[in-house]
């Protein structure tokens, strides 16, 4: 894709949604980790709904550590792999106190060192805990950016990369919220609503209806 109509593309979607944020609940950047590592094939709705009773016992590693794992397990119960998400929890508060004075790092080799913190939680815990322009590739952006053409890749880590290169700098810092939720209610995987997106004339898909009077 051509980088004016990159640049257009973002341009649109930005207008649309001048300030997006992500739809995980936290109050900080530890409680931000806990809910990205618990929504790994989880709704952000089912996390929420899990953590709003967690995070008001257990907002710290400390308290998360006190809690201990079956008291965890008892808050998010209702979320899929919740034995394993549990064990990592509390895996990853004692390695915050032990490694780095109970605080979240804003290094993504150290996030990534944690137990259960894979690369596009790192992603997404530096993006919005610590401003970084850092774009986490999930299902959504990844058949978003293949679907438009606007960084096609085989892999996750190729499309991040791909969009790494291709967003203009500044569109990075927002890039992944406008792409994930865009795929998440727009270019939706079984039924994309291309009739009401806004970069349909720009998108590279070959299957896309074709509009009303056209």
């Amino acid at each position: 894709m051509p980088p004016a109509r990159i640049e257009e593309m973002y341009g649109r979607l930005a207008a649309a949604l001048p300030e997006p944020k992500g739809e995980l609940e936290y109050v900080n950047p530890f409680t931000l980790l806990v809910a990205v590592v618990l929504s790994a094939q989880a709704t952000d709705k089912g996390v929420n709904k899990a953590t709003r009773g967690l995070f008001a016992v257990a907002d710290s590693p400390e308290s998360m550590l006190a809690l201990g794992e079956d008291g965890l397990k008892d808050h998010i119960k209702t979320i899929g792999l919740f034995n394993s998400k549990a064990k990592n929890v509390i895996a990853l508060s004692r390695a915050l106190i032990e490694q780095h004075g109970g605080q979240v790092p804003p290094d993504r080799d150290a996030l990534e060192a944690l137990p259960g913190v894979g690369r596009k939680t790192a992603n997404v815990v530096l993006n919005i805990a610590f401003g970084m322009p850092t774009i986490a590739v999930d299902t959504h952006i990844f058949r978003v950016a293949n679907r438009t053409g606007l960084a096609p890749g085989k892999t996750v880590r190729a499309v991040e990369d791909a969009l790494e290169a291709r967003t203009p700098e500044a569109f990075r810092l927002h890039a992944h919220h406008w792409l994930i939720l865009h795929g998440r209610y727009v270019c939706k995987a079984r039924r994309p609503d291309c009739g009401a997106c806004p970069i349909a004339d720009l998108c590279a898909w070959p299957d896309k209806p074709e509009p009303v009077g056209a």
